[in-house]
């Protein structure tokens, strides 16, 4: 059932904690993490506009080698970003729990794991296809870099790292963008829809270095998300969804790039 006005976004009347110290807090959790990677992928594709090249002759690479040549080097590098990439999250985590509540509170916690699952999965095979054609339809129409999900050397450890980024990348996003976000929005009285547009343009923002399909994609992806949140007071599911989705593109990208026309590469 959905909560009431209100007290969807995990507002609950007994914090004490003043307005203006959200606020900040707030406005600091984004700096360090997806607010100032919002902010990066602006400059990223300010620079790609105006290159000579035509966006979808340019790349958008993700999950590239660190110290190309040197695996055992790079994996250590790979595994630093991963854990580094997920302390804001334990920031967050503290944040909740000094004010009485915690992770559970958003529903990022293990208490559903088969309810998570099956719905994760469910939201991953409906929004993974339609992204997928949304993607190649704005890359074709040079509205979007061609994106390279990953250029990893051919090494034992390369599925295993790019499993682990996909799961980085989910609850990094997730419990901030959506879980945490929302309930200090609620707090500071913002209005359901003023939250829900600043959560999905968020969530756009930081895929602007892709281009504009990454960025309306990626939106409207996070409108869906927010609207399941709501309705079912857990960001577990969408963990699922999200590191689903992203393992597809990592790994799906790895087995077939090369391989058949329909992907595109440069």
């Amino acid at each position: 059932m959905q909560a009431e006005a209100g007290q969807e976004d995990g507002f609950h009347p007994r914090e004490a904690i003043s307005r203006g110290t959200l606020r900040s807090e707030t406005v600091l959790v984004l700096a360090l993490s997806l607010g100032a990677s919002g902010v990066s992928a602006l400059i990223s594709f300010i620079g790609s506009l105006t290159r000579p090249e035509a966006l979808g002759d340019q790349a958008a690479r993700l999950n590239t080698s660190a110290a190309p040549g040197r695996p055992w080097l790079d994996l250590t590098w790979q595994l630093f970003g991963i854990c580094t990439a997920l302390v804001p999250v334990l920031l967050v985590a503290h944040l909740l729990t000094r004010e009485g509540s915690g992770l559970r509170d958003i529903g990022f916690d293990g208490r559903r794991p088969w309810p998570d699952l099956g719905r994760g999965t469910l939201i991953a095979a409906g929004i993974g296809s339609a992204g997928l054609a949304f993607y190649l339809v704005m890359q074709a129409a040079g509205f979007n870099l061609t994106v390279e999900p990953e250029s990893l050397p051919d090494v034992w450890w390369k599925f295993p790292v790019l499993i682990l980024s996909a799961a980085q990348n989910s609850v990094l996003e997730e419990v901030i963008v959506v879980g945490y976000l929302l309930r200090r929005l609620g707090q500071l009285g913002w209005s359901p829809m003023a939250a829900l547009v600043a959560s999905s343009v968020l969530r756009g923002s930081y895929h602007l270095y892709q281009g504009i399909g990454g960025f309306i994609g990626n939106m409207v992806m996070g409108v869906v998300f927010v609207l399941l949140y709501r309705r079912w007071g857990r960001v577990g599911p969408l963990v699922v969804a999200h590191t689903l989705l992203d393992i597809g593109a990592f790994v799906g990208y790895a087995l077939l790039a090369g391989k058949v026309d329909w992907l595109p590469t440069v």
